[in-house]
């Protein structure tokens, strides 16, 4: 597997990964909270686009991590990268929730369990399957050249 990937594709990467968590994730918010849609969409845009900051930077220092200690890009690797990239998360969202929402710490952070609930399988499925279809895709272009 070729671990080194640009700018351009980190950012396609990060950028096809929050555009499906906020279809996912608006409309299951209204649901849940019982907030209107414009007031919902506007919290999960604002945590979108911190994650995809820390989408860019995480996965970036993650790759690096993998080459440096020598680890597969198998399942556990994969385990490992959503643990810390969620948790990373719950430490900015939550107070973000808070104070948007209104509501105490506590309860953002329960809310935010609930949206961890979600995105750590999210995370797991998503950078997986794109590392498999990557490497396929690397595969052919190869065989093509």
């Amino acid at each position: 597997m070729s671990p080194t990937k640009t700018i351009t594709e980190r950012f396609f990467q990060a950028i096809g990964f929050e555009g499906l968590a906020l279809l996912i994730c608006t409309p299951l918010l209204v649901w849940i909270t019982g907030r209107p849609a414009l007031e919902m969409g506007a919290v999960t845009l604002a945590i979108s686009i911190m994650a995809l900051t820390w989408n860019i930077i995480f996965n970036s220092l993650f790759d690096r991590l993998k080459v440096r200690l020598q680890l597969s890009n198998g399942g556990w690797s994969r385990v490992l990268h959503a643990l810390m990239f969620e948790g990373g998360l719950i430490i900015v969202c939550v107070p973000l929730i808070a104070a948007w929402l209104n509501i105490s710490l506590m309860q953002a952070f329960i809310l935010d369990i609930g949206v961890l609930l979600f995105f750590l399988p999210y995370t797991f499925v998503y950078h997986w399957g794109y590392d498999v279809l990557r490497e396929k895709f690397l595969q052919r272009r190869a065989l093509a050249a």
